[in-house]
C-alpha cells in the first residue's frame, strides 16, 4: 500500500484497528484529531493501545470552524482515502460528507463505520464489541456461562474482525476497483454486519434446514467430546479439536481411551466420553499432555494465559513480537522508553528492522500536513495562532 494516504477521523474502535492494518501494509496514515480545548476532549487510548501509533501522523484540526474544514479539504485533495467512525448523518453536518469530499477529490474513498450501518432501525444505537457480538447471534451460539447467561468474550471480536478487518479489506478492494482512473466511494461499514459473517456459519445452516441453531448444536460448537476443553492434574486446561476421525482415535489411544475411538459421534454417550477424557487428563499436567499429544495427530494445545503467550517459542518464531521505543522529545529530552508490542503479524506485513519508534502522543505534523497540501507558511500561522489547527 505504498503511496496510499489514508486521513483518520477516529481516535479507538475499528476505525482504528483499520487504519492500523492500513499503516502496518504500508499505507500513510494521519490521525487528524480535535485541537485541544475545543469542544468535548475525545478518548485518548492508553500509549501502548493500537501498537503505540507506530508510524501514524498527527494533525489537530477543528472540523467545526469554516478555514478548518477548508484545511481539512485541502487534506482531502491529495489524499486517497477518509476513515470516520461518527454516527451516521454527522460528517454530513460538518460539511465533510461524501459529497463534500468528491467535490475537493472525486477519486476520495470514504470509509464510514458504525455499529449498525448508515441505514435501518438500529442504525442510531450506541454500542460496543459485547453490542454487536449480541445482535448478530454469536454470544447465543458460545457456550452459556454456569447460570447459563451468554459469556463475555475475551476479545474483541467485533471491533477487530466484525470492524476493522472488514473496514480495511473495503478500503482495499474500493482501491483495486477505483484502480488509476476511476472515481471514489462511500463505503457503508457495519460491525454488526461483520458480526453476522462471523456467525454464518451456523445462520447458514438455520436458514437452509431450520435446525433450532445455538451451542452444543453441532461438532464445532461443543455438541461431542472430541471439541471441547479439559482440566489437567496441575489445574492447567488443555482444547481439544479432534473433528476427523483419525485424530480422534489417535486421541483416544493415547489418552488410555480406546473404548470410544467408535463412538466419536455417539449422541447416546458423550456424557461418558467426557467424564473418562476428564478423568484420563486429571491424570498428569498440562505440559506433559502437551508433550505426549501435541504432535501426535491429535488436535491438543495448551490453553495458555496472556502471560504465556507472549513468552511461547512458536511466536518467537515468526517473530511476532517486536521492539518498540518512544521517540526522544529534543536532545535534552527523556531517553527512549523501550517496550515490546504486537509487531505486523499478518500475511505481507513489512517486517520492522530494529525497535518501531513510537512518536510522543502530543506531537504533531500540521505544518508538514498542510505545507503539503499547498497552504503557505503565513496561513498556517494564522491558523494556529487562531487555535483552528494544532
Amino acid at each position: 500500500m505504498r503511496g496510499v494516504t489514508v486521513l483518520d477521523l477516529s481516535t479507538v474502535g475499528p476505525a482504528a484497528r483499520c487504519t492500523r492494518l492500513l499503516a502496518d501494509y504500508g499505507a500513510t496514515v494521519v490521525k487528524v484529531g480535535a485541537v485541544p480545548g475545543r469542544g468535548a476532549e475525545p478518548i485518548q487510548p492508553p500509549f501502548y493501545a493500537y501498537s503505540g501509533s507506530r508510524y501514524l501522523l498527527r494533525t489537530a484540526i477543528d472540523l467545526k470552524d469554516p478555514e478548518g474544514r477548508g484545511a481539512f479539504l485541502d487534506l482531502v485533495a491529495t489524499a486517497d482515502v477518509v476513515v470516520e467512525s461518527f454516527r451516521p448523518g454527522v460528517v454530513d453536518r460538518l460539511g465533510i460528507g461524501f459529497k463534500d469530499l468528491s467535490a475537493a477529490n472525486p477519486r476520495i474513498i470514504l470509509c464510514s463505520t458504525t455499529g449498525y450501518g448508515q441505514d435501518g432501525p438500529r442504525a442510531s444505537w450506541a454500542g460496543h464489541d459485547i453490542n454487536y457480538l449480541a445482535t448478530g447471534g454469536y454470544l447465543a451460539a458460545t457456550e452459556p456461562r454456569a447460570d447459563g447467561g451468554p459469556p463475555v468474550s475475551g476479545a474483541t471480536i467485533a471491533d477487530a474482525a466484525g470492524g476493522g478487518m472488514q473496514a480495511a479489506m473495503a478500503v482495499m478492494a474500493a482501491l483495486i476497483g477505483r484502480g488509476d482512473h476511476g472515481p471514489g466511494v462511500h463505503l457503508d461499514v457495519s460491525i454488526a454486519d461483520g458480526v453476522l459473517w462471523l456467525t454464518s456459519l451456523a445462520l447458514d445452516e438455520h436458514l437452509a434446514t431450520g435446525a433450532d441453531v445455538g451451542h452444543a448444536q453441532n461438532i464445532i460448537t461443543g455438541r461431542y467430546a472430541c471439541y471441547d476443553t479439559y482440566q489437567t492434574a496441575d489445574g492447567g486446561w488443555l482444547a481439544v479439536g479432534a473433528i476427523e476421525a483419525k485424530f480422534f482415535a489417535n486421541l483416544c489411544r493415547l489418552i488410555g481411551c480406546p473404548q470410544w475411538v467408535d463412538h466419536q459421534l455417539d449422541d447416546e454417550v458423550q456424557d461418558k466420553v467426557r467424564a473418562d477424557f476428564r478423568a484420563a487428563f486429571a491424570t498428569k499436567d498440562r505440559d506433559t499432555w502437551v508433550a505426549e499429544l501435541a504432535a501426535a495427530d491429535t488436535c491438543v494445545t495448551p490453553v495458555l494465559s496472556v502471560q504465556e503467550v507472549v513468552a511461547d517459542a512458536q511466536y518467537a518464531a515468526r517473530h511476532a513480537f517486536v521492539e518498540a521505543a518512544t521517540e526522544p522529545d529534543g536532545p535534552d529530552g527523556p531517553a527512549p522508553v523501550r517496550f515490546r508490542q504486537v509487531g505486523p503479524v499478518l500475511a505481507g506485513m513489512p517486517h520492522p528492522e530494529g525497535p518501531v519508534p513510537i512518536p510522543e502522543p502530543s506531537r504533531s505534523d500540521t505544518e508538514r500536513l498542510l505545507t503539503a497540501a499547498g497552504l503557505t507558511p503565513s496561513h498556517i500561522s494564522e491558523l494556529k495562532e487562531r487555535g483552528i489547527v494544532a
